[in-house]
């Protein structure tokens, strides 16, 4: 079944017209974070840094965040590795994530795909496991430094629990 889905999203990839590709809405927040970060604080009840790079793919018409952990487990491997991808519909001005990562493998099941509006310079995106459970991964852009805070929260049954509090720095 999944390599039959595979096989469709390869194709309508294939048929879509390189013109549909546009530059990014002027208003997106996205813009600001392309480049090389440092994430650094608090996450899951311990200290963490990772190496986050954002990068404009499919001519603009996406971000793909690549997000590493310092730490490595027993094999020298990343204790902590994603891949996402960010996005901004011209019209509706809705964001969207996909976030795959080295946790579990997720079967690009609807918990993997978050939903935003914009609100001021934030992006409060909101990824749904069940009815009443729901994942919070707010980027916070302060102008005046370049830098992003972001929050993530666990939510279940309406209960916010953090789960981390970082900020993202230019390298």
């Amino acid at each position: 079944m999944l390599s039959r889905m595979a096989l469709g999203l390869v194709g309508l990839l294939a048929v879509s017209p390189l013109g549909a590709q546009t530059a990014a809405p002027s208003d997106s927040l996205l813009g600001h974070l392309i480049g090389h970060w440092v994430l650094r604080g608090p996450m899951s009840g311990k200290s963490v840094v990772h190496d986050v790079t954002f990068a404009w793919v499919l001519g603009t018409e996406y971000v793909e965040m690549h997000e590493v952990s310092r730490e490595r487990t027993a094999t020298g491997a990343p204790a902590y590795e994603a891949i996402v991808y960010l996005g901004c519909d011209p019209h509706t001005h809705e964001y969207a994530a996909m976030w795959l990562d080295n946790t579990a493998y997720g079967a690009f099941a609807p918990a993997g795909i978050g939903h935003a509006q914009a609100a001021a310079d934030s992006i409060p995106f909101v990824f749904t496991s069940s009815p009443t459970s729901r994942f919070h991964n707010t980027f916070v852009y302060d102008r005046g430094s370049d830098r992003w805070a972001w929050h993530m929260d666990n939510d279940d049954d309406g209960v916010r629990r953090p789960f981390a509090r970082v900020t993202l720095t230019r390298e």
